[in-house]
């Protein structure tokens, strides 16, 4: 099969899916305004959140056919990046025997091609480079026994030792972890750096080191599941290291004109573990350290007794607290050039609207309403009144037609 390449010049009243239609009446509201990561020029502020798929065969961590069409199917929805799911960049540091890796080269091609097709729709592709730590070697989520972890000597061959920060499960259904000895540390920081060489070999704008949601940097982050004496443990400076470590081995290869994200876990949702206190107080060392451009606030995930307050727009505030912060001190109100994403049940468009609006964040990253409506972006459109282009071949199927059709 071909590659899809346009046989034809896009035609001169057409911009491009997801882009506002010039004229009069057409009043543009901010989810439909460009907005610049370092030198990324999204052309609206409606992201694909990462979100697993469990969908690689073989215990090989290659993507298929199933992720090009996956991934493909939000750019021609229009919007503005799509950054690939957690991406393990160790063999070990899987969710699942089905995820995703780039801890080799046979993996870069099958994600090469995925990025240019995602670019052939005018749309920024990212990756979130991830390493589970405790949470790996388990059941995909939608499998019976999810979660379940399966056990290093278990006959499927899908199971493997898990590392963490301490010898310290997630739950009683998941496999106890051997700590990290500092070449285990070393071994990784290098491995999200190798990781960082194939994305520039496929074609990525932008990588998000996942430190949130309980996985390997979280783990380290927080002092319930890290109970180290070493310079890696115990203060919150030395938690915070591997981090650092690893943002400086990734920038040692990512150059500083390509965007670079960290995601957080703003709160862990327990009375003695990460708080917002310790995010606040990560966002000024992050501020300080001047080599990150966007900072993706989620929460927790990192403890089993977590107590959850969910409702619509629930981790915004921790997104609006973030931005506070990061323009604290800003001489003469320039805004901080620090971008801030919330996520977190997010669904319609006067929500997104608003966030932006009060300037809670500068963008909105959106997972399961994707799933439900791969043209998300084209639902925001129709919600908040705007005319926006859709993918050219789909034109004739835009709803504003049909409500010009209705109102004659």
């Amino acid at each position: 099969m071909q590659e899809f390449k346009y046989p034809f010049k896009y035609p001169n009243y057409y911009n491009g899916p997801g882009l506002p239609i010039p004229g009069e009446n057409n009043i543009v509201p901010k989810a439909f305004t460009p907005i610049t990561i370092n030198n990324l020029k999204l052309k609206n502020r409606l992201v694909v959140s990462p979100m697993c798929q469990y969908s690689c065969s073989d215990n090989s961590g290659l993507m298929n056919d199933w992720h090009l069409v996956h991934y493909s199917t939000f750019a021609k929805g229009g919007a503005s990046m799509i950054i690939f799911e957690s991406t393990a960049v160790q063999p070990e540091g899987r969710i699942s025997f089905a995820d995703a890796g780039i801890w080799n080269d046979n993996q870069i091609p099958p994600m090469k091609r995925i990025c240019d097709l995602i670019h052939t729709f005018g749309s920024y592709v990212g990756m979130q480079l991830a390493h589970a730590g405790r949470k790996g070697s388990t059941i995909p989520p939608f499998l019976e026994g999810s979660r379940n972890a399966i056990m290093p000597n278990d006959p499927s061959g899908n199971g493997w030792q898990v590392f963490g920060p301490s010898a310290i499960s997630y739950s009683d259904y998941m496999m106890v972890p051997k700590e990290m000895t500092k070449n285990d540390i070393k071994d990784t920081i290098e491995a999200f750096k190798q990781s960082t060489i194939r994305c520039i070999e496929c074609g990525f704008d932008f990588i998000e080191i996942h430190c949130a949601h309980g996985y390997l940097l979280n783990q380290f982050l927080s002092p319930t599941s890290n109970k180290r004496t070493d310079e890696y443990g115990g203060s919150f400076e030395n938690r915070i290291r591997i981090v650092l470590e690893i943002i400086d081995a990734v920038r040692s290869v990512w150059s500083r004109d390509k965007a670079l994200g960290v995601r957080l876990s703003c709160v862990e949702w327990t009375d003695d573990g990460w708080g917002m206190e310790d995010t606040i107080k990560f966002t000024k060392v992050l501020k300080d350290l001047g080599t990150i451009d966007l900072i993706d606030c989620s929460s927790g995930g990192n403890n089993h007794l977590q107590k959850i307050k969910v409702c619509p727009m629930y981790q915004v505030p921790f997104a609006d607290s973030v931005k506070k912060t990061l323009n604290e001190n800003e001489n003469g109100g320039v805004e901080n050039k620090i971008k801030v994403a919330t996520v977190g049940l997010i669904n319609h468009g006067d929500e997104i609207e608003s966030i932006l609006q009060e300037n809670r964040a500068d963008i909105v990253m959106c997972a399961r309403s994707f799933l439900r409506n791969p043209l998300f972006v084209c639902q925001v459109a129709r919600e908040l009144d705007v005319e926006i282009d859709h993918q050219l071949q789909y034109q004739r199927g835009r709803e504003s037609d049909d409500r010009k059709k209705t109102k004659k």
